[in-house]
């Protein structure tokens, strides 16, 4: 039986693996905190794989998104460093080159609220509808349109080159 489990568990992960990584990244914001963070999610998993093998994935998404939350609130106690005058941004930025916007959208989304980060990347990331957002997040679909208006509009604050590039869909309220 131990090996079946292993089994089935290791070809889960082998064929999940890279998307749970990519959205544990978009969620921790570094390689090492997305490691981090996927590990422990795979480690819960494992623990009750045989009540969640058909239905893995979700499973472990929502070990994702709640183990993240968690990391957010228990550093949110830590003090933010303030500075007087924000670093330039370049007068003329060639928006062809993909990787400059990249940067600049991880830094702008690590500026977000825990909430509103963690709903742009489950209604953008994984393309969920507001109301799988919300029984992801636990809250309300009201909630998660309000979390995600103020989100793009900060986005589009902080990176004025995505409303030249593309254009957000609001969420109706």
């Amino acid at each position: 039986m131990a090996e079946v489990v292993d089994g089935e568990f290791t070809a889960f992960v082998h064929e999940r693996g890279e998307t749970l990584l990519r959205i544990a990244y978009a969620l921790a914001g570094s390689q090492h905190g997305a490691e981090d963070l996927l590990q422990n999610a795979l480690a819960k998993a494992y623990a009750r794989w045989p009540r969640i093998r058909g239905d893995a994935e979700p499973y472990v998404k929502r070990i994702l998104y709640h183990d993240q939350v968690s990391r957010w609130r228990r550093r949110s106690h830590r003090a933010e460093v303030s500075v007087a005058v924000l670093p330039e941004r370049a007068a003329e930025r060639d928006l062809g080159q993909d990787s400059d916007l990249r940067l600049l959208l991880r830094d702008a989304l690590r500026q977000l609220p825990p909430r509103q980060r963690a709903v742009l990347i489950l209604r953008y990331l994984e393309d969920l509808s507001v109301e799988e957002t919300a029984a992801a997040l636990g809250c309300r679909p009201g909630t998660v349109a309000s979390q995600t208006s103020r989100a793009l509009a900060k986005l589009r604050e902080l990176v004025p080159a995505l409303d030249e590039l593309t254009t957000f869909q609001e969420v109706p309220r």
